[in-house]
């Protein structure tokens, strides 16, 4: 890792009340075991790092110098939802033609990137059997996809 100097602007003393006119959400699937929550929502937000680059903020340091890789600039909020608020949310989605990444039940058979893009590609979308959804966007678009889902305990 790099040594570089902090930015300015990611040191204690430059703290401010921020309210972000966007939202990071991932829906899971209420039925989902807990290590399934957890690699489902990794994967779903590695998505929206990787090609909405305003999500990401400015890489971290520690006060010795050392600096770690850039996360999102905003906080993720994380729902859950029955497979039917999943399939609504899906759909309400992309109809606002929100930045999304899914997650299907079929990606816990497979090991790696290419089998999962051919398992998601060989299903039609109204057919996927959804365990995982991530929007990204402005905050009352999010809500509204979003509807019916609650707050993961």
């Amino acid at each position: 890792m790099s040594t570089e100097p902090i930015p300015s602007d990611a040191r204690p003393d430059a703290r401010s009340d921020v309210r972000f006119d966007t939202k990071i959400a991932v829906l899971l699937r209420d039925d989902l075991e807990p290590w399934q929550r957890l690699n489902v929502t990794a994967f779903l937000v590695s998505g929206l790092g990787a090609t909405v680059p305003e999500v990401i903020g400015e890489p971290y340091g520690d006060a010795d110098g050392v600096v770690y890789l850039p996360m999102f600039r905003q906080p993720v909020l994380v729902f859950e939802g029955t497979k039917e608020t999943m399939k609504a949310a899906h759909e309400r989605a992309l109809s606002r033609a929100l930045p999304r990444a899914v997650f299907t039940a079929d990606l816990f058979a497979t090991g790696n990137d290419r089998d999962n893009r051919a398992a998601v590609r060989a299903v039609p979308t109204a057919e996927l059997d959804l365990v995982g959804l991530a929007v990204y966007g402005p905050r009352n678009g999010v809500d509204k996809v979003l509807k019916g889902a609650r707050m993961h305990p």
